[in-house]
Order: C-alpha cells, then structure tokens, then sequence
C-alpha cells in the first residue's frame, strides 16, 4: 500500500526559508531596518495580531477556529508572519532556532519531570 502524500512536494525547510527571507529583504534593501530590536518589535505585533483573532472566543469556539475558512486564512498567515520574523530575528542574532528549542525542552525535561504535579 503506498501513501498517497509521497508524491506530494515536500514543504522547505527552516534553512532554504531562512534563505528566501534573506534574499527577499536583500532585494528590497531592508537589511537596515533588520535590527534585532525592530525584528522583536515586529514579531511582538504579529503575536498580538494572531492573538486578536482569539481575543473574544470561548475555549471552544477557539479550537474550532479552523473550521471557517476566512478565520482560518487569517491564522495562517499570522502563523507565517510570526514565523518569518522570528526566522529573521535568529538570522541577524545567528541563532539557531532548532538547537535552541532542543536544548529548551531538555532544560523543561529537567524542570518538570513527568508524572510530578505542579507546585509540588
């Protein structure tokens, strides 16, 4: 039996992304502007404006957000906007946001160990 999504083109990865955002704000000139505290201001309003879309639902109209495809074009491309700009951010920082959430999780492994409640 073979799966019928093998065929289907793979989406980039954070490195050929990482590189399309590069070249995008090269060939605009916006390197300038590209300053670690203008990229945390920037990533900072689209958070917000991905959060606007949430601000007055009840739980469950939140997770039933997707179902309408208007509400859920608008996540989406909130979601790509947050992603651009923090993918942006760790470039002009050299961070490595794979890495970096790696070791996060270790560190929250550490913290808060499985099967231990909170506060505790």
């Amino acid at each position: 039996m073979t799966d019928p999504h093998d065929d289907a083109p793979r989406p980039p990865g954070l490195t050929e992304l990482r590189h399309r955002l590069a070249a995008f704000a090269a060939a605009r000139d916006w390197q300038p502007y590209h300053t670690p505290k203008n990229l945390a201001a920037a990533l900072s309003v689209e958070a917000s404006e991905l959060l606007e879309i949430f601000q007055w639902l009840t739980p469950e109209e939140s997770a039933r957000v997707m179902d309408d495809p208007g509400t859920a074009h608008r996540v989406t491309d909130e979601v790509a906007d947050v992603l651009a700009y923090l993918l942006q951010f760790c470039e002009v920082l050299g961070v490595d946001p794979l890495a970096a959430l790696d070791a996060k999780i270790d560190r929250n492994e550490l913290r808060f160990p499985a099967g231990k409640p909170p506060g505790t």
